[in-house]
């Protein structure tokens, strides 16, 4: 049996080949500050300038610590870009300085800073990947309390919240990690010994920070980062080499947010569960149909944990639905996720039993993949306080429509009472809840259903004027209407919000498919990027700045609304980094996020077309789900237009190419013919000339001389046919605007055929007084001459026929063939530029220019020209051209 051939993984070599051309990342990870991670990336580092290698320190924080001073001396430096904001100057990392220096291999401290304001990237390790982007080899240095998805774990340990933080997928695309570290006691020896903090605030590090439970669990923790890094390199070395091993089934897990506060703690403790199981994970937000804005602050919770999985490595995905729980399942079944990761329920015990929490209804139904529940983090000690709930929630409109709604429904009772004396009539009560539930919502219903409760039973039920019930019948009856008037409110406010979500979506769904029509009804490329940037504020009520991609040269602005000349330089580089990147740059993303517009390419399966950039009015609200979605099908929509205008264009230039070539080929294929042709008789006639002599007879000589005249006069009219082309294309040409004979010149064009085809019959008949025309001779001779040459050529040995008559206002020449004449299909084309098909006998003959001319000649004299076939004749083929009288001779009867 033969042994089965071993092949690498191809997903492992495709992750390799992608790494070509990127530089390499090398992280000096510590458990703390003070272990030596700076300390040991400059010693390395020296160590790789003494074997050559081009090494340049773009930063390195020594923290005024001399023994790691000294390792910088010797080493090249680049200087630290100085910002002013608000009247201090702050020192940076100069990232274009480092690009224009381009090393081999760069020395960037402290991979978690956070950047001033007006930096390009609001991170210090967005410049690095910049770095590696560009090629160049960059070590730095990393705490392990700085990893973005260890951040609450370390807050938990410690009591301090952790600001600064990494995505995890940094560390994992590093190409190598080294783990600089020292035992607890070392670490607190050299914090007493002043090597790393000042005394005064090496002290407070011990109090707090500094102590050695935290030193020992931050350490732990990065021997496990560091362990697990270990083992994810060499499960891709063996995948690389094909050797067999057994690997673990691929794992996918479902992370589930909601706007609470413990959002960002569950996606944490998501990914850190993915990168245990090497897994990829999605963090999924589901939100009720008609719900998808109710809350400005939960929106900009959901939006914030949404980002902080994407900066951890997951992918993203809002969904909604009425059923929440059934969308999360459907979603993991149809993506085929293992697992499913949810936060604890935080609902009382009274909310339990009326209502299954959401985690709890996933949990039952779930019965094919497993649930994972997080556990509620604890506030960090540091974080911000949690939002008033009060504030801005009881909305007094729907309140007081509930006390007037319920008030008229009272004065309708009394009236009903004092005359008809009813005995029950509480269903009338529903009418105020109905109408505040339709109009106002749930609270205003619920409020509606109180009041009215207490006022039937204060005023309809006996004893009356006190909150008292006599028979316990109508106690029952009063719950029952309560329970029935709340339960209905609920059912018409749902219907409510149902009612407005569906608007809204109809609202949207019109406004694209306005939106796609106006696109469609654009033609042109600059019609369209103006109507798709006015339809984009006008749609989103925002403004908007739309760059087409250039085709060298730097991005210019093709379209602003409201109108804007220019971007400040900050907006400029953004816009310039989305459309080199094709990545978001501007506001609320990682690149430049303190500027007003945020950039977005435009790209198509072809490529990327266009940048576009929205500024919205309010730059503290992020855009909601209905927003970002509405915004995302309308850029969409642009490009594909902007494409479809461009694929115009570049289909019509490729028509105008290949009629170019087209035309090149003819030009060519006629030359090769019509000018090898005559020279090879006058070059046959002139050797026997010259090598006989005196030997011919003095007829033959004779007929030898009038070959060569005659071979002679067919090179110059066919050059003379290239050049008056050459003429009328190039616009060159400028008739003479005299009195024009018409008889004179047809009768001259003829003399001039008969000696050209002596054997062929022209017979002209011109009608008598003729008017003249307003043209020039020489031209019009010009055109008779080849339109009666390409008769004699075509028409065979019946001749040609020429007639000349007045039409009203107008002089109508006419030169008619006896030949086997034109098909139908060809009477437009046969005054095309070398176009010499349409005989009926399928011969080509002449170089398909004559006609052609004729055209350009006749219309630049104000006339006009065509063809008539054999269906409008019975035979042979007729030319037609009409000239308008002169002005001062119209209306004079001929």
């Amino acid at each position: 049996m033969s042994q089965v051939e071993k092949r690498p993984d191809p997903d492992a070599l495709l992750a390799l080949s992608g790494k070509e051309g990127v530089g390499k990342l090398r992280v000096f990870l510590g458990a703390a500050p003070g272990v030596g991670k700076t300390y040991a990336m400059l010693a390395r580092a020296r160590a790789a300038k003494a074997e050559g290698i081009d090494v340049v320190v773009g930063l390195a924080e020594t923290h005024g610590r001399p023994e790691t001073q000294a390792l910088l001396e010797g080493m090249e430096v680049l200087s630290r870009r100085r910002i002013d904001y608000r009247g201090r100057t702050i020192e940076e990392f100069d990232i274009d300085a480092a690009l224009k220096r381009r090393p081999k291999l760069i020395l960037v401290d402290e991979l978690a800073h956070t950047n001033a304001p007006e930096s390009r990237h609001p991170k210090r390790w967005q410049d690095v990947e910049e770095l590696l982007d560009a090629g160049v080899d960059v070590w730095t240095a990393l705490n392990i309390q700085h990893l973005e998805s260890l951040a609450d774990v370390v807050s938990r340990i410690t009591g301090v919240a952790v600001r600064e933080t990494v995505p995890d997928r940094v560390l994992q695309d590093a190409a190598d990690v080294i783990l600089v570290d020292i035992t607890p006691d070392e670490l607190l020896q050299r914090l007493r010994e002043g090597k790393v903090y000042v005394p005064e605030t090496a002290r407070r590090a011990t109090q707090n920070f500094f102590t050695a439970r935290n030193i020992t669990a931050l350490r732990e923790l990065a021997l496990r980062r560091t362990a697990e890094r270990v083992d994810d390199q060499m499960v891709e070395f063996l995948r690389q080499s094909a050797i067999e091993g057994p690997w673990a089934t691929s794992e996918r897990l479902l992370v589930c947010i909601g706007p609470d506060s413990a959002a960002e703690a569950i996606v944490r403790a998501g990914a850190r569960l993915a990168n245990g199981l090497n897994a990829s994970w999605v963090a999924v937000h589901v939100a009720r149909l008609g719900q998808e804005e109710a809350d400005a602050d939960n929106v900009r919770r959901v939006d914030g944990a949404l980002h902080l999985a994407e900066r951890l490595g997951g992918d993203v995905e809002r969904l909604t639905g009425e059923d929440l729980a059934g969308e999360i399942l459907r979603y993991a079944q149809r993506e085929n996720m293992t697992q499913i990761v949810v936060g604890r329920s935080r609902a009382g015990a009274l909310a339990r039993f009326l209502r299954r929490s959401l985690t709890d209804e996933i949990v039952r139904r779930a019965t094919d993949v497993a649930v994972h529940v997080v556990l509620d983090a604890p506030e960090p000690q540091a974080s911000t306080p949690p939002p008033r709930r009060f504030a801005g929630f009881v909305d007094w409109a729907g309140q007081l429509s509930a006390i007037g709604a319920v008030a008229l429904t009272v004065g309708m009772g009394v009236l009903l009472d004092s005359g008809l004396r009813l005995q029950n009539f509480s269903a009338m009560f529903i009418l105020p809840v109905l109408l505040c539930a339709a109009r106002f919502g749930l609270w205003s219903a619920i409020s509606a259903a109180i009041l009215s409760f207490l006022a039937y039973d204060f005023l309809f039920v006996e004893p009356r004027y006190v909150f008292a019930i006599s028979k316990p019948e109508e106690f029952v009856s009063l719950l029952v209407f309560l329970a029935a008037a709340i339960i209905t409110g609920l059912l018409a406010s749902q219907m409510r919000d149902h009612a407005d979500a569906l608007r809204i979506r109809a609202q949207t769904t019109q406004a694209l498919f306005e939106f796609s029509r106006k696109l469609v009804a654009a033609k042109a490329l600059e019609d369209v990027v103006w109507t798709a940037t006015i339809q984009i504020q006008k749609i989103m009520d925002l403004a908007c700045v739309v760059f087409l991609t250039p085709r060298e040269g730097e991005l210019g602005i093709s379209a602003a609304w409201p109108p804007l000349d220019q971007l400040d330089a900050g907006e400029s580089v953004a816009a310039r980094w989305a459309f080199q990147k094709d990545e978001p740059a501007g506001w609320r993303t990682a690149t430049l996020p303190n500027i007003r517009f945020q950039f977005r390419p435009l790209a198509t399966p072809r490529g990327g077309v266009a940048v576009c950039g929205v500024a919205p009015k309010d730059a503290e609200t992020p855009f909601s789900t209905q927003e970002e979605s509405a915004l995302s099908s309308l850029l969409e929509q642009a490009a594909i237009a902007i494409d479809r205008s461009n694929l115009i264009g570049e289909s019509v230039k490729a028509a105008a190419l290949e009629e170019n070539e087209k035309l090149r080929t003819t030009l060519l294929s006629s030359l090769s013919h019509d000018l090898r042709t005559p020279l090879s008789s006058i070059t046959a006639a002139v050797t026997s000339l010259r090598e006989l002599g005196e030997k011919l007879p003095p007829d033959d000589r004779r007929d030898l001389l009038a070959s060569i005249e005659e071979e002679a006069g067919r090179l110059a009219r066919f050059i003379a046919n290239l050049l008056d082309m050459s003429r009328i294309e190039a616009g060159g040409l400028a008739p003479m605007r005299e009195l024009v004979n018409v008889p004179s010149v047809v009768r001259a064009a003829t003399e001039r055929i008969r000696k050209i085809y002596p054997d062929q019959k022209t017979a002209v008949s011109i009608a008598p007084d003729l008017p003249p025309i307003r043209g020039d001779a020489n031209l019009l001779a010009q055109v008779m001459f080849n339109l009666l040459d390409n008769a004699h050529k075509y028409g065979g040995d019946s001749g040609a026929i020429v007639h000349a008559r007045r039409d009203g206002d107008n002089l109508v020449i006419s030169v008619t063939d006896e030949g086997p004449g034109v098909k139908v299909s060809d009477l437009d084309r046969i005054f095309e530029k070398f176009y010499r098909g349409g005989r009926s006998d399928g011969r080509k003959a002449g170089t398909g220019l004559g006609l052609s001319i004729c055209r350009g000649l006749v219309s630049a004299m104000g006339g006009s020209i065509v063809a008539q076939s054999p269906a409008v004749r019975r035979r042979g083929t007729r030319i037609v051209m009409r000239f308008p009288v002169a002005e001062e001779l119209k209306g004079i009867s001929a």
